[in-house]
Formats: structure tokens, sequence, C-alpha cells
């Protein structure tokens, strides 16, 4: 509970003084955005860049491999010590990052702590100023490790993917994944977030799926219920969103 209470406490300070140097279609773990929000962003590049569906659009499909576990802590401190100036909070701030270990003695960042989502926001803010000032991509949207490229020129996105590559070696110490990096039209299908995004349409992805039906089976409470309910609602997927039982709460308010 002690440790809890200095996460939030960390996290409620340091949030605001570092959320407003990150770009706008950075979406993981801000207030205001999430996976919904950029996917929606994700759609709105789409039609952008397709101009309503009367140009190919490419899309380079990125992914980190061992995000969390490959985190650098030397290079994230040095981070942190160049944009806080109190000495105290900087302190604090190595002997939370340094008291984790992953794979190896200075890697990583533990998964789910309030300031472990802050902090790679901070790490990858290094990326994001890298695309949008050098690469000057216009047409880009991260979630953690997932991020993707959407552009009328293939050509331009294999210029971009090995400076992504050297970006993230030399200066985060992030390699990316090599069975997760694509270049693909949106009309054959981005796998993006969880589901497979195609011009007119977004269906969920079957690994989603999979495990979707492995948590509803049993007797899942409401709240898992609609809590999936809720995600199918933002995709093509009336006739999935059927096939999960109603509860007999559900029945009930229907009769009413």
């Amino acid at each position: 509970m002690r440790d809890r209470l200095l996460h939030r406490a960390l996290y409620r300070i340091l949030y605001p003084f570092f959320d407003h140097t990150f770009i706008a279609d950075s979406y993981s773990c801000r207030e205001g955005k999430g996976t919904h929000k950029a996917m929606d962003r994700f759609r709105a590049f789409a039609r952008q860049v397709s101009q309503n569906d009367t140009r190919t659009c490419w899309v380079l499909k990125c992914d980190i491999r061992k995000f969390f576990a490959s985190i650098d802590q030397l290079v994230l401190l040095a981070l942190l010590q160049e944009r806080i100036p109190d000495e105290r909070t900087t302190a604090l701030l190595r002997s939370v990052v340094e008291s984790f270990h992953s794979t190896g003695h200075g890697k990583g960042l533990p998964l789910g702590n309030l300031t472990s989502q802050l902090l790679v926001n901070i790490y990858m803010n290094e990326f994001d100023q890298f695309v949008k000032h050098e690469l000057k991509a216009k047409y880009y949207v991260r979630y953690a490790d997932d991020f993707v490229f959407l552009s009328t020129d293939p050509a331009e996105l294999e210029v971009w993917l090995p400076r992504i590559r050297l970006f993230l070696i030399n200066r985060l110490k992030l390699e990316l994944h090599p069975t997760k990096v694509s270049i693909s039209t949106l009309a054959s299908g981005v796998d993006f977030l969880g589901w497979v995004h195609s011009p007119d349409h977004r269906v969920l992805r079957t690994s989603t799926e999979r495990r979707m039906l492995r948590a509803l089976s049993g007797e899942p409470s409401e709240a898992t219920v609609a809590s999936y309910r809720g995600m199918l609602g933002h995709g093509n997927a009336y006739s999935l969103e059927c096939s999960i039982p109603r509860k007999d709460t559900d029945r009930g308010a229907a009769g009413s």
C-alpha cells in the first residue's frame, strides 16, 4: 500500500509536467486518449491519405521487441535528469527505476505501475519527436510500442524504416520485433491494436477473438460481459456480439 501511494503521488505531480510535451498522436495511458481514440485517428488518417478511398494507402506497421523489459534505465534516468530540475524528485525516481530488473542489470520497467506507464511515454517521446521533426511524418499514430505510419508512397516508408531502426537502437537501445514489421496496403488489412483495419470496416483480430471467447466461457461477471460488448461496439462485430450470452439482468431489463 505504501508503494502504491508513492507511485500515485509521483504520477499526479509528473503527469501534467510532462503530458504537454507529448505529441497529439501518442495515445497510451493519457487522459482523453486510449485505444479507441487511436483507432479512430488511424481511420481518419487513412481517409485523408487515400482521399476517401480513391488512392492506395500504404501502412508501415511496427512493434518493439520485449518493450517494457528492454527499457534502458540509464537512458531513461538521463532523460529525467535533463527535464526535472528538482534533485530530490530525480533521486526518488532513480530508486524506483533501479529497483526493477528484467532481462539484465539496468534493463526494464515493471508492467502495470502508474509510474511505469508515464515513464515509457517519456522514453518514447524521444522517438515521437524524431518522427515529427526528423522524418517529418504527418500520418503517424502510436500506442505504447505499437505504431503505424501511413503514406501514398511505399518507397517513402521503405526509406524511413532503416532510419527508424537506427534511431531506436542508437538512442533508446530498443529493437523492432523481427516478425511484426510490415509494409502493406490498407485494402489488404492492417493489424493494429487488436483489430484488422480495412478501408470501410474493422474486424476483431483472430487471437483477440479467441481470448475474448475464453474469458466469456463459463460464468463471466457482468463487468466482463459489459466490457467486451463495449469493445465490440467499436468495430464491425455485430454477429460476434450477438453470440455473447446475455445475463438475466439484461433479459429482465429488455422485458421491462
